[in-house]
Order: structure tokens, then C-alpha cells, then sequence
């Protein structure tokens, strides 16, 4: 039975990445000998191993056991380069989660996630744009670790991580998802659509409301989008019946 489940999640996790191949293809050009790719034996088989180790053999009822489960993590190559596993912060029964990418360089070193400069204005979305404060909500990233360099995270990393994400997301069973920047929203969401088509926008997530928005990091790039970021946010406020607070 064991190895049935594990046959039934490669079927799943095969699919994904030929997605993932197609989409970079379309975004790099590859030729279309690489979209007619099918998985050798040998591929197979690694791909049964990555889903037996991503797999959970028992329950998990608790943020905190969930943490237990996924240990010291070896699932994926990024284990190599990090400093400390970043799980997860916040009210394990918070109607509102945040979730990123994945950790930067000060999340690395402290083990929290957004406590960089993108987090300091995720704080002040927060605190000061809703009046809540940090501890009230719960913030995640799509991946534990960080990438090296701050890179984007790969599909073989996504695919080890997100299972450990959707469990978080079950366990805490909040309102809204709020999915900050490309990768998050894309991995709820499991489509290919870009960042800017997406925000703005009521999606679902397992019958949780997920409003993607630009991630905090692009808004320190691009400061004349927080008008756009500041309409979303006025949205879940309206989704959770929240008040804008007086300035």
C-alpha cells in the first residue's frame, strides 16, 4: 500500500514538473524536443524516492509537530547552503496568512521569515495599514531555505517544500491567503498566470480565499506600486471585516 501512495505521487509530482519544464520553456525558448520529454526508469525511481521522503507516514495535528516532522531537512539541495530552517511565525488560529518565497539573507541568519527590509515593510503593512499586529497573523514561505543568492527557487525545491506548506495551510485553516509575489501565487494556485494579472484578484485555495499582491521585495523596487499592493490589502480587509484604522 505504502508503495502504491508513493507510485500515486510520483504520477502527481511527474506532472508538475513536465509543467514546469513547459513553462520554461516558453519563457527560455527551449526547442520542443525538450516538451516531448518523458521520465527514463531511472527518473522514475528518484522521483519515487522524493515522494516517499516528502511523504508523511503519521498525522500531524499541531504546527509543532508538523515542525518536528520535517527535522533537520535533507529533502532538497538547499539544505546544503542554508543557516537555519525557516518554518513559520505567527498565531497557529490566524484568520489571515501571509505567505513569500522563501528566506532571504537576515531570515537565514535569524531563522524567521521577513525580517529583512521587505520584512520591515510587510511589518508595516500590517501593524500600520491594518492595525494588527504581526502576532496576530501567521507569515510562511513557499520554500524553508534559502535559495543561494537569493535566486529564485527551482521545481525540485518548490515540489520538496510545498507539501509542508499546504499542511501548514491545513492546519491553521485561516480566511484569507494573501500570496505576496510570483511564486507564491503560483504555487497555491497551480497556473502559470504572471503576478500582475493575478493581484487584485479573489482566488481559491481549498475553500480559503487567496488574494495574490506584489511580494514587499518588488515594492522596494517599484515604490509607485504600493497604491495597487494598498488596494488588496483594502480588500481582504473587507473579506475579513476588518476596519481601515485612522491615521
Amino acid at each position: 500500500m505504502e508503495n502504491q501512495g508513493a507510485q500515486g505521487g510520483v504520477h502527481e509530482l511527474l506532472a508538475s514538473l513536465r509543467a514546469q519544464v513547459e513553462y520554461r520553456a516558453t519563457l527560455e525558448g527551449v526547442g520542443g524536443w525538450l516538451l516531448s520529454w518523458s521520465p527514463s526508469p531511472a527518473a522514475s525511481a528518484a522521483a519515487v524516492a522524493l515522494v516517499q521522503r516528502t511523504q508523511d507516514t503519521a498525522p500531524v495535528g499541531t504546527l509543532e509537530e508538523l515542525r518536528q516532522t520535517i527535522g533537520d531537512c535533507q529533502r532538497c539541495k538547499l539544505a546544503a547552503h542554508r543557516t537555519h530552517l525557516v518554518f513559520g511565525v505567527g498565531n497557529p488560529r490566524a484568520r489571515l496568512v501571509f505567505v513569500g518565497e522563501g528566506p532571504g539573507e537576515e531570515e537565514d541568519r535569524r531563522g524567521e521569515p521577513f525580517v529583512g527590509r521587505a520584512g520591515q515593510l510587510l511589518t508595516d503593512i500590517i501593524t500600520k495599514g491594518m492595525g494588527l499586529r504581526r502576532e496576530d497573523v501567521y507569515i510562511c514561505n513557499v520554500v524553508k531555505c534559502r535559495p543561494p543568492g537569493n535566486r529564485n527557487p527551482e521545481p525540485d525545491e518548490v515540489a520538496s517544500c510545498e507539501p509542508f506548506l499546504r499542511q501548514q495551510l491545513a492546519l491553521i485553516r485561516p480566511e484569507v491567503v494573501i500570496a505576496l509575489g510570483k511564486f507564491a501565487a503560483q504555487t497555491l494556485l497551480q497556473q502559470r498566470t504572471p503576478i500582475t494579472q493575478l493581484r487584485g484578484r479573489w482566488f481559491d485555495y481549498h475553500g480559503i480565499k487567496v488574494m495574490p499582491t506584489f511580494h514587499p521585495a518588488y515594492l522596494l523596487r517599484n515604490p509607485a506600486d504600493k497604491r495597487l499592493v494598498w488596494a488588496d490589502v483594502q480588500a481582504v480587509m473587507a473579506a475579513l471585516g476588518l476596519a481601515v484604522p485612522r491615521r
